[in-house]
Order: C-alpha cells, then structure tokens, then sequence
C-alpha cells in the first residue's frame, strides 16, 4: 500500500512539475490540496507530498488552509540560481574529466555528443522545443553522470527553475547556435581528461545563458514568471 501510494506521490510531482514547467499553472495560480487532488483523481495524501516536493525546490508556496500558490520567478532569482549553476556544473565537469578513462566514461561522452548533435539539427530546422528538450538532457547528464551524488542532488532544487525561465522565453532570445559550439567544447575538455578546461567551459556556457536571459526579462519588464 505504501509503495502504492509513493508512487501516485511521484505521479502527482511530476504531472503538477510539467503543469508549471509549461506554463499550464503560471505564477499566481492557486488552487487547493482537494482541487487537485480531484483534477488528478487521487487523494489528498499523495497531492501533499507533491506540493512538499515543489515547495521544496522553490516552485509552489504551500498556503495553510489554502493549497498552494505558484511562485512568481524574479531576475533576482535568476542570479542566484545561475551561481548554483555555474559552480555546481562546472564542478561536475571537471569530475567528469578527471576520472580515469573507462566504458562507463565513454558512454556519459557518446550521450552528450548525441544530444549535441540533436540540438544542432533541431536548429537546423528551427525547432526550439526540440533544441530545449537536448539541452536539457545535456545538462541533466553532465551533472546526473558525473558520480557526485551531492552535486546531482543540490542541482535539483534549482534546475527547474532555469528551466521554467528558459522555456519561458525560449522564442524571445536570438538563436542559440552558440550553445552547441560551448556543448562541443566541454565534450572535447572532458575526452582529453582536462579538468581545469572542462570545468572552465562549463562555466563559460552558463554564464553566457545567464547574461542573455536576465537583460530579456529586465529589458521586457518581465520582473516575475
């Protein structure tokens, strides 16, 4: 029963996670523990602990009595998500580059390069949804891979929120060709076992995200998401 009931838990996240990601539930909206609950067809237990979940990684604000509000997203906010970015992936990449050569590495490089690939194809025919979606897993590997159990955890509780920010705005950036070149150049530091490089270029690619999302949203007074 309760293996049941962790498992309707992770359905609901990941529904309301989505919901948000997508804009489905944008900031302000509210609704309560028996509202979803009901949208959902489940009860209200496993709907609780999503909304923990959520509250946890700075999506929702959970409001006694009253459910949940969907937090608003602020440059501000941005800023500080980006330095955890910045660190913490540029930390996963010079672990990455600095473990020993082995299957398991080669498989992590065959994986970001498959998604870099992706990504400049998807360019190519100008579909960012898809470009969006290689991205994503590009990071989500880098970081999942790179045998730092406490960095993959610590970057899950602000990488949705760049993610949210990012889709957001997704057709109201220029084009992003240059990630590919900054995604070939932490694959290319991480195969020749640089860690300083590696590290380096990672952060490179995040810092350049950040300094063209947040102007965008300062520059289109979008001071919340």
């Amino acid at each position: 029963m309760e293996a049941a009931e962790e498992a309707r838990g992770d359905a609901a996240y990941r529904f309301l996670r989505q919901a948000i990601l997508a804009n489905e539930l944008p900031a302000g909206f509210q609704a309560t523990e028996v509202d979803i609950a009901a949208r959902l067809g489940m009860s209200r237990t496993p709907v609780h602990e999503a909304m923990a979940r959520l509250q946890e990684e700075g999506f929702v604000q959970i409001l006694p009595r009253r459910g949940i509000l969907v937090k608003a997203l602020t440059p501000s906010d941005l800023l500080e998500i980006y330095e955890i970015l910045i660190g913490l992936e540029g930390a996963a990449a010079e672990r990455l580059a600095s473990l020993n050569e082995s299957e398991e590495t080669s498989r992590v490089l065959d994986e970001l390069g498959s998604f870099t690939d992706r990504m400049e194809i998807a360019l190519g025919r100008g579909d960012l949804d898809a470009w969006a979606d290689a991205d994503e897993r590009f990071h989500d590997t880098l970081v999942s891979r790179c045998g730092n159990g406490r960095i993959r955890r610590m970057i899950e509780t602000v990488a949705g929120q760049s993610q949210r920010a990012r889709r957001l705005t997704l057709h109201l950036r220029p084009t992003p060709t240059q990630s590919v070149v900054e995604h070939r150049k932490i694959i290319e530091a991480i195969r020749d076992a640089d860690p300083a490089e590696a590290g380096r270029a990672a952060r490179v690619h995040r810092r350049g995200a950040r300094d063209q999302l947040v102007p965008i949203l300062r520059r289109l007074n979008l001071t919340t998401l």
